[in-house]
């Protein structure tokens, strides 16, 4: 749904997960051999991987200001769980979260947040205040103020719909 790039670094992998549901259509292409695959998941893992996104979109909401879509599992709690260790480099002595255990999905997201969190870029992951679209986006507008995943799109329909209503 997005017209711009996608989040950089580790945001792209939760960028990705979280725009694996349509809203709109209900399309839920989590669960097809590509996206097994890429998200390194089985059949067996999709429900707690489907809790896992529905958290990151109820997050991504609240960094635009929006209450969350639906009842979800706190996000702290889910990523309390991921098995996580420092690395540290021993040529720079360089330190970061990198996932344990040949990286499952979850502490991959885990350590993309941490991550994220340190160079300050988490917040600007959002979710689409579109009602029925709620896709992920990385703002990159200079105020970090943008409210829809596309202008052409979801801030167009929402801009006609305030004009119509002052109309009328």
């Amino acid at each position: 749904m997005s017209d711009r790039s996608s989040a950089p670094g580790g945001l792209a992998l939760i960028e990705s997960l979280v725009n694996t549901l349509d809203i709109e259509t209900t399309a839920d292409s989590l669960g097809t051999a590509d996206n097994l695959e890429r998200f390194g998941i089985t059949e067996a893992d999709l429900p707690r991987a489907r809790e896992l996104r529905e958290s990151l979109r109820a997050a991504l909401l609240a960094h635009a200001g929006h209450a969350p879509h639906g009842r979800v599992t706190p996000l702290g709690e889910l990523l309390a769980r991921a098995p996580l260790v420092v690395a540290v480099d021993a040529r720079d002595g360089a330190a970061a979260l990198t996932p344990a255990d040949g990286g499952p999905l979850l502490s991959r997201v885990a350590a993309a947040v941490a991550e994220a969190l340190v160079a300050g870029t988490w917040t600007r992951l959002k979710a689409c205040e579109a009602g029925t679209c709620h896709w992920a986006y990385y703002d990159r507008s200079p105020a970090g103020r943008r409210r829809w995943c596309s202008m052409q799109v979801c801030g167009a329909r929402a801009k006609m719909r305030r004009y119509r209503a002052r109309e009328a």
